[in-house]
């Protein structure tokens, strides 16, 4: 990306927020890797497997999950096929990443949304994984979080996209 482009969304405010979520993420995945390597040494070594191993890997990954995108937004780690990109031109390739980062923070949006109605949920009636009874509501927090802070660096690069046109070495 052109450095211009990337002012707005290099922003101290974003880049914190971001750095902090991506740190968390890493945690995530030190517990996922900690406890699956845990969990396949208790039950093929020793014959006696981690009873809630699968509930802390499926929440780990919710938070590994939801808290990286955000980073890989912002630095543009996304995977992207640029089939069309000479066949559209500038102009397909502005329009292109106009759209798609429209209808990304619309559907983060609505991601959001049905997630603070689950998390409330969760929180009113007690929600928690079945075996080790981890309450369920910080999780959808968690992925409110991740959401609306993806959905906030998509609209920094939308402003950003309009503001300096599409990227010559995308």
């Amino acid at each position: 990306m052109e450095k211009s482009r990337r002012e707005l969304a290099r922003s101290t405010a974003v880049e914190w927020a971001v750095h902090s979520l991506t740190f968390l993420s890493a945690l995530a995945l030190g517990v996922l890797l900690a406890v699956t390597f845990a969990s396949v040494i208790m039950r093929y070594v020793f014959n006696e497997p981690i009873l809630g191993s699968n509930e802390i890997i499926q929440l780990a990954s919710v938070v590994l999950v939801m808290l990286a995108m955000p980073g890989a937004a912002q630095a543009g780690m996304h995977i992207r096929v640029d089939v069309f990109d000479e066949r559209i031109g500038a102009v397909g390739r502005f329009v292109g990443d106009l759209l798609t980062r429209a209808i990304s923070v619309y559907l983060l949006g609505i991601l959001a949304w049905r997630a603070w109605g689950k998390l409330l949920d969760a929180a009113e009636f007690g929600d928690a994984t079945n075996m080790l009874r981890i309450p369920l509501w910080p999780f959808y927090g968690l992925l409110i979080l991740g959401s609306v802070l993806y959905a906030l660096v998509l609209i920094i690069q939308l402003a950003d996209i309009v503001r300096t046109g599409a990227a010559r070495d995308e």
